[in-house]
């Protein structure tokens, strides 16, 4: 199975990282979404990540500009399916939304084309049935700034062709990730099994004020020598991904204390504009958050 041709689809933060990994390592990549703005927001993240790996990563400029010749941009789906040997879809973690992409993308895409979903919060079975290739269709799952947090998680259903699966593994290598194979369906994957545990936590301090945000950050910090705590892992993600997972769980097992903490979210950032670091604040202000500061921990 040959993978060349690359379509993502969602062209918010995550799916824009994914986008711009796959075409610095040679991949031709389409960058679908249903809206016009969604388009010009996954631009602005390329030319910020242009910048941020010719400073920071040894990209030349001419690497630069030959990654940037591999992208194109469409709200076209029809036209985004032409050719595609692999889809990884980022679009809202809504089931409904989900369900209908597809449905559509079904229409378009050539028999060739695996359907992979990077989706945090829901299953591949979840969607399998309404693809027109349950065999090939399965998850892709990537850690938020993925060139440092660099897995690529690969689940199948228990429709997934094996072959398909293994394929998958091996694309996630050429790509940078270090593939992590999981073999059976889980809610949250690795990652999250272990991560939305400690932002449950970190939301459960702050709204029942219990403490601050700089003390919960810095004891997590502190104690398991890392460079970021909770809060600031949050404003990483997003504050609308942390609300649509925390409405998906809330809706999906009547956990009330999950649509406590998706209203918290929702009234006290969502509202006032704060939507983490894509807005430039949320539990902190960016781009110089007060965790990165020398003294932070002192």
């Amino acid at each position: 199975m040959n993978i060349k041709n690359i379509m993502i689809a969602g062209g918010g933060n995550l799916g824009s990282q994914v986008a711009w990994q796959c075409a610095v390592k040679g991949f031709n990549v389409v960058v679908y979404d249903a809206f016009e703005k969604g388009l010009e927001t996954s631009k602005s993240y390329h030319q910020a990540f242009g910048l941020l790996f010719i400073n920071e990563r040894g990209m030349t400029e001419q690497e630069r500009d030959d990654a940037f010749q591999r992208i194109s941009y469409t709200t076209n789906l029809e036209e985004a399916s032409r050719d595609i040997d692999l889809v990884n879809e980022s679009i809202p973690e809504n089931i409904e939304i989900k369900k209908h992409f597809y449905t559509k993308l079904s229409q378009f895409a050539p028999a060739k084309t695996i359907f992979t979903t990077n989706s945090s919060a829901t299953l591949p079975s979840d969607y399998a049935s309404f693809t027109d290739r349950p065999e090939k269709f399965l998850a892709l799952h990537f850690a938020n700034g993925i060139w440092d947090a660099n897995i690529g998680e690969v689940m199948g259903h228990s429709g997934t062709d094996p072959m398909v699966f293994n394929r998958v593994l091996k694309f996630a290598e050429e790509i940078g990730m270090v593939p992590i194979p999981i073999h059976k369906e889980q809610n949250g994957y690795i990652i999250n099994s272990l991560l939305i545990p400690l932002l449950k936590a970190g939301v459960d301090l702050l709204r029942n004020n219990v403490t601050d945000i700089e003390s919960i950050d810095k004891t997590w910090m502190i104690c398991t020598n890392t460079k970021v705590g909770p809060l600031g892992i949050m404003d990483i993600i997003g504050m609308q991904t942390i609300y649509n997972i925390y409405t998906f769980v809330g809706e999906s097992t009547g956990d009330q204390l999950a649509f406590d903490r998706a209203h918290y979210i929702k009234n006290n950032f969502i509202d006032k504009g704060k939507m983490g670091i894509s807005s430039g604040e949320g539990f902190y202000k960016y781009p110089n958050p007060a965790y990165e500061d020398e003294n932070f921990l002192s």
